[in-house]
């Protein structure tokens, strides 16, 4: 059989040519020659469209030294492109357009509110999914805070903690409000009366589209926020499984655990364990998270088509109920190497290359 051709598609972060996780990309390209791909790095600028080519970045693991090449287009496309509101990502979204007969490890899902209106109907999913609305001005919010007396507004495509205020009710005419801006820079508290707010939550909307979302009580002992990232892969058969999952603690004042903004992993029973204190209690929780994630993931493939790994954000409350957050359809695994789980690591950047080599030989 032919050797596997896999092309990794990612984003230059810069004019520069700069090039997003590095470290792991020459880690991904290293574990695919061993598994004798043929696999090399490419962007939508990289891409001879007249000739149908592409302008490769490899890697020389023995030479520890990029290179670049001209090759024919992949067997299989392994899209790593995270979202950017820059030219760079519409020409992503040009080559996906002119080469739809490529095959893709992952597909692109749709925005946070149509994926909370699709869980919304699934009776395994939808108990766990926060109280969510469409951000409409002033007098929706309001009512929606007294509601729940806590509640997050989101950008509907933000991700890594982007763009995100957390809003307090104090009583009828007090607001305490924190966030974090476009570029994940740390908004002090700030104390508003209930005009101020409504004119201060409209100018961070901007016109973009936004979400309300219902506040989890995620607080620790120390006021800092926590969370679990669970990574959730498909194995060299073609099956979905957990490759790991580990707690994120937010840094000082943030109203995000988001690693990087300056949030930290640790492993996920010892987090439990500050909340918790029997051993099976926690172990049903384990349980149960894995087992929604995996109906997630299911669900999620049904509606949108073959995916290859998705990172799930999981808050859970006080009673130990399991809520989903957020979803990440492009996600790290540094997690991995700050809770020291190599094993976790090594297995979070295989699998998708194991899955590629069983995908290629069903596709023939």
């Amino acid at each position: 059989m032919a050797q596997l051709k896999l092309g990794i598609m990612t984003l230059y972060l810069n004019d520069r040519k700069q090039i997003e996780e590095k470290a792991y990309m020459r880690r991904l390209l290293t574990e695919s020659s061993r598994l004798g791909i043929d696999a090399f790095l490419f962007t939508p600028e990289d891409v001879d469209y007249s000739r149908a080519r592409i302008q490769a970045i490899r890697y020389d693991h023995r030479k520890r030294r990029w290179h670049r090449s001209w090759t024919e287009l992949p067997d299989l496309v392994f899209d790593r492109c995270r979202y950017q509101q820059s030219d760079r990502f519409r020409k992503l979204i040009t080559f996906r357009n002119r080469y739809p007969q490529l095959n893709y490890l992952n597909r692109p899902l749709a925005n946070k509110w149509r994926i909370h209106e699709l869980f919304s109907q699934n009776p395994l999913i939808k108990d766990h999914l926060p109280d969510t609305k469409l951000f409409h001005r002033g007098r929706g919010l309001l009512q929606f805070i007294a509601k729940h007396q806590v509640v997050f507004l989101k950008p509907v495509n933000g991700t890594g903690g982007r763009g995100i205020m957390r809003i307090e009710k104090i009583d009828d005419d007090t607001y305490l409000i924190q966030g974090r801006d476009s570029d994940r820079r740390i908004i002090s508290e700030q104390t508003l009366g209930t005009r101020a707010l409504v004119r201060k939550a409209i100018i961070w909307v901007n016109s973009r589209k936004y979400l309300m979302q219902q506040g989890i009580d995620i607080s620790l002992h120390t006021g800092r926020v926590h969370d679990f990232r669970m990574l959730i892969q498909k194995d060299r058969e073609g099956r979905w499984g957990k490759t790991g999952c580990a707690g994120r603690i937010g840094a000082a004042r943030s109203v995000t655990s988001n690693l990087h903004g300056g949030g930290r992993a640790v492993e996920m029973r010892s987090l439990l364990k500050q909340r918790f204190e029997q051993d099976s209690f926690i172990l049903d929780i384990q349980k149960k998270a894995e087992r929604l994630a995996l109906d997630i993931v299911e669900q999620l493939e049904r509606e949108y088509g073959r995916l290859c790994e998705l990172a799930l954000d999981l808050a859970i409350d006080r009673d130990g109920k399991i809520w989903l957050i957020e979803i990440n359809p492009k996600p790290g695994r540094n997690i991995f190497l700050q809770i020291n789980d190599l094993p976790a690591y090594r297995t979070a950047v295989v699998r998708p290359l194991e899955y590629a080599k069983w995908l290629h030989q069903q596709l023939k």
